[in-house]
């Protein structure tokens, strides 16, 4: 019998999404019960995320101080909190499966979620926030505006959504592009380095992913570089959004459909002999666990789980298998990489920071702490001053360091932390970024 301790590797259970039971409010509320009975004699998480503060709050200020006399309604605020970033689950539960506990606190608050939208409780800003290729399709007709009217400091416009939208006015929002990745790499084609170790040895189809088609297009354009520079031959794909903003309202047949539909597409490549590589950690995160635990009897999904990369990851796979072509230069002015929630919950190590740490002569500072965004957690009222409450200790962490960069395999989160911070670093940049750049392939 598995001891207390969390000593096995952590499993995760099919997520049983179209069962009657799963939204079922007297099964729900009595799974919460266990589950928070359980938190509560062990308290481990207190400082992760905001959730476990307000459950054990909650608890503590009650009548009575245990689970059993708490009012149901009073779970909400717990639930809120969560941002589904799996740290719990990951790296503090010891009660994970395959302990007999089976606590997965994360799907729990999705259940939970699910359970209300059943319900007809959805938020609509954070419905519609959720349609990224929607929202980043007709965005591109009107960049240039919309990126002024959501401008921090265009305070008239930041007050009328605030007003329409509950969308915090002291959020940064993400800036769209009239030119996508998908557009950007068919219009400057681009041959592997000949010279490289690599040449002709590996083949990676870039997944662009919503946010980086949308929303950063450098991030893409970098990461085709910098494989093509190491010799490795790359095509971009982008079928759609991997569901991932869906995930986080628990509409998980849209995550289920958007599985398929994406998975088809992407197992074409890989019997092309493409690896598959996720250029953003959640949507890596999504393409490797995730999926299969929403529609664990696709066999699309289940290849591309079998086939796929988080970019970070990719290059030191390549750097240790075949070799890197010399070249990398110095950047002495330093970065600090956050390492994404979800990029550490792919269980692949810090890839970012090992990929970094290649470049000669460059300091390499870690933060390996939530940054507190959560995606549309970050954006919106009231949860958006949570999210800096959370990412205070990252704010103070890539103060004291200063470096020249800041880093992240969270778009969201390396824009978040530039935001709330004073260093050298202009602007928000993933770890790719800083290879392409020590590579001499991008203009400062």
């Amino acid at each position: 019998m598995t001891g207390e301790g969390s000593l096995e590797a952590p499993t995760r259970e099919i997520i049983r999404w179209q069962d009657p039971d799963f939204t079922d409010p007297a099964k729900l509320d009595a799974e919460m019960r266990r589950v928070f009975d359980i938190c509560h004699g062990c308290r481990r998480c207190f400082n992760l995320c905001d959730s476990f503060p307000r459950l054990f709050d909650l608890i503590d200020s009650s009548p009575e101080e245990d689970v059993e006399h708490l009012k149901s309604e009073d779970f909400k605020p717990v639930v809120e909190a969560c941002t589904l970033c799996d740290m719990c689950f990951m790296t503090k539960c010891p009660y994970v499966p395959p302990h007999p506990f089976m606590l997965d606190f994360p799907h729990l608050m999705l259940r939970h979620r699910a359970t209300e939208a059943a319900q007809g409780h959805k938020d609509f800003t954070q419905t519609q926030l959720a349609e990224m290729d929607r929202n980043g399709t007709l965005a591109r007709f009107a960049s240039p505006i919309i990126n002024w009217a959501s401008d921090t400091s265009n305070k008239p416009m930041r007050a009328l959504m605030e007003k329409t939208a509950h969308i915090d006015p002291k959020a940064t929002l993400p800036k769209f592009h009239s030119r996508t990745f998908v557009s950007e790499d068919k219009a400057t084609p681009i041959e592997p380095n000949p010279s490289a170790p690599a040449f002709g040895k590996r083949k990676a189809a870039l997944y662009a992913t919503c946010f980086v088609n949308y929303n950063k297009p450098v991030t893409g354009m970098a990461a085709r570089k910098v494989l093509n520079h190491i010799g490795v031959e790359t095509v971009v794909s982008y079928p759609g959004c991997c569901g991932m903003p869906f995930l986080e309202q628990a509409n998980l047949a849209r995550v289920a459909e958007s599985a398929a539909k994406v998975s088809k597409e992407l197992v074409k490549l890989i019997d092309q002999g493409y690896d598959i590589v996720a250029l953003t950690a959640s949507c890596g995160l999504m393409l490797k666990f995730e999926w299969a635990l929403i529609c664990p009897d696709n066999e699309d999904v289940k290849r591309v789980a079998d086939n796929v990369f988080d970019i970070d990851e990719y290059v030191v796979d390549v750097a240790k298998k075949n070799g890197l072509p010399d070249g990398l230069t110095p950047l002495p002015e330093g970065v600090t990489v956050h390492l994404a929630c979800h990029a550490r919950a792919q269980n692949m190590g810090p890839k970012a920071a090992e990929m970094l740490k290649m470049i000669p002569g460059t300091p390499v500072d870690v933060i390996e702490r939530c940054s507190g965004h959560g995606g549309t957690f970050g954006v919106v009222e009231p949860t958006h001053d949570v999210a800096v409450k959370v990412g205070r200790p990252v704010f103070r962490a890539a103060n004291t360091q200063k470096r020249g960069h800041i880093v992240s395999d969270c778009p969201l989160a390396a824009q978040h932390i530039v935001a709330h911070t004073d260093t050298p670093a202009r602007e928000p940049e993933h770890p790719i970024q800083i290879m392409a750049r020590a590579f001499g392939l991008t203009e400062d």
